[in-house]
């Protein structure tokens, strides 16, 4: 190729402001030679060149590099320890008024079910979630809510028949649970926190980053967290350096800054 893979990560950079080094490199770099094989370019400098130019070719690259996989209530059990615990807890601590942020929230099915789950224990006019993502496409997708039968698979029956209606072979959700979702771009890597957080969702994400970035990342939350709110993580991750960074390990995916 007439341009290395070093070259293109600076020109991603500076087109997108996503930093490609902090992703596992093998991995990401197979990912990215098959879209541009894909487009019929050899060359990184002519597929550059492409996303300069292609605004559709731009937003398709954007949406391949971030990975989006996600379902609403994914591992239930932890949703059902989030139902149980979690949020009694926080919210005979901290009251009504929760700060929650979902980041890298894919196509919203995160930050809706937290609404969901929520709502069991407080009115949904008190509830209120900023969700996050680099990837505007998702974003989009997201504000529409519109989702497949296999993305609801985990839903409780209950919320489901309240808050879903089926279009077709499809589901949409309700204008009560999307109304309390503010949803922004955001690049975990570069752009700053929101503060005062009492609960920060960010699951099965940062498995796709190196270890430095990851442990970055983490401090960086432990930091956007009031005392006493808890990061919830993924089923596929774990905070190896959780004390050296100020977290107590509540449950092997919940950890609270004291």
């Amino acid at each position: 190729m007439a341009y290395d893979y070093e070259w293109f990560k600076k020109a991603v950079y500076d087109l997108t402001t996503i930093d490609l080094s902090a992703y596992k490199e093998k991995q990401m770099k197979r990912r990215i030679d098959t879209l541009i094989n894909k487009n019929g370019i050899k060359e990184y400098d002519k597929y550059v060149q492409l996303l300069k130019t292609d605004k559709v070719r731009f937003e398709e690259f954007v949406n391949y590099l971030t990975i989006n996989v996600s379902e609403f209530y994914r591992n239930p059990e932890q949703w059902q320890l989030l139902d149980k615990e979690i949020f009694p807890e926080l919210i005979k601590k901290f009251g009504n008024n929760l700060k929650i942020w979902s980041a890298a929230c894919s196509t919203g099915d995160e930050p809706y079910s937290l609404v969901m789950a929520l709502s069991r224990h407080l009115p949904l006019s008190q509830i209120k979630i900023i969700a996050t993502d680099i990837d505007k496409q998702v974003i989009a997708k997201a504000k529409v809510g519109l989702y497949g039968e296999k993305s609801l698979a985990c839903v409780p029956e209950d919320l489901k028949k309240k808050y879903f209606t089926q279009v077709g072979p499809s589901y949409q959700i309700s204008n009560d649970i999307k109304s309390r979702v503010e949803f922004k771009e955001h690049n975990l890597l570069k752009d700053a926190y929101p503060t005062d957080c009492h609960l920060i969702v960010c699951r099965n994400v940062l498995i796709y980053f190196t270890e430095e970035a990851k442990e970055e990342i983490y401090k960086k939350f432990e930091k956007a967290l009031k005392p006493g709110g808890i990061l919830f993580i993924g089923s596929t991750e774990q905070i190896i350096t959780y004390k050296e960074i100020g977290y107590e390990r509540k449950n092997s995916f919940f950890y609270l800054k004291p």
